[in-house]
């Protein structure tokens, strides 16, 4: 039984897991996770900032999620969201955080200089960052925006080429099933 579910839930954080990109984060990180607000018809997107300072899971659960604590007007708030909940648009990587805690608890009762928490630039997950940070300070300016447009072009022509597969998947269909209701016509007047 167990078993099964487990099998049930890995495929379902595959899936998810498919639909939109999670950075590698931890602890201490600063977050900026966009969360699809619905007002009546309306539906928009609202950024809320701060510092991660519990996850609970491992990435492969299911029912992981993270705490994000910010001051929002002098007043610290903390958010709970799960990882793969349907209402989180997207989650940013704004700064990694040097912690040597799981859960930053502590920062409830400090404030102002005393809550802050250094950046870290060495450690896991950094190497492959520095390298894209050098190649991209290497780069000039009419090269950084070549290389946007050139990523845009190619995304653009993916995108469209989604369209024209959808558009003559689409008029295959009709087309056979005109072919199969004109069939059971000429069967008829024979």
């Amino acid at each position: 039984m167990a078993n099964t579910l487990q099998k049930f839930e890995a495929r379902q954080v595959e899936k998810l897991a498919g639909k939109k990109e999670i950075p590698a984060f931890s602890t201490g990180d600063t977050l900026k996770v966009n969360i699809k607000i619905k007002e009546g018809e309306r539906e928009r997107i609202q950024a809320y900032e701060g510092i991660c300072i519990a996850r609970f899971g491992s990435p492969s659960n299911i029912n992981a999620s993270f705490t994000v604590r910010k001051i929002s007007l002098g007043e610290g708030v903390e958010r709970v969201f799960p990882l793969f909940s349907p209402s989180i648009d997207s989650i940013e990587l704004v700064r990694r955080g040097d912690v040597r805690r799981a859960k930053l608890y502590y920062l409830r009762d400090r404030r102002g200089k005393s809550a802050r928490i250094t950046e870290r630039t060495t450690g896991h997950g950094l190497e492959a960052d520095v390298a894209a940070q050098e190649e991209a300070a290497s780069m000039t300016k009419t090269a950084k925006t070549a290389a946007k447009k050139e990523a845009k072009a190619a995304s653009r022509a993916e995108a469209r080429k989604g369209h024209e597969a959808k558009a003559k998947a689409k008029a295959d269909a009709k087309a056979a099933e005109k072919a199969a209701a004109e069939a059971p016509a000429e069967a008829k007047a024979e």
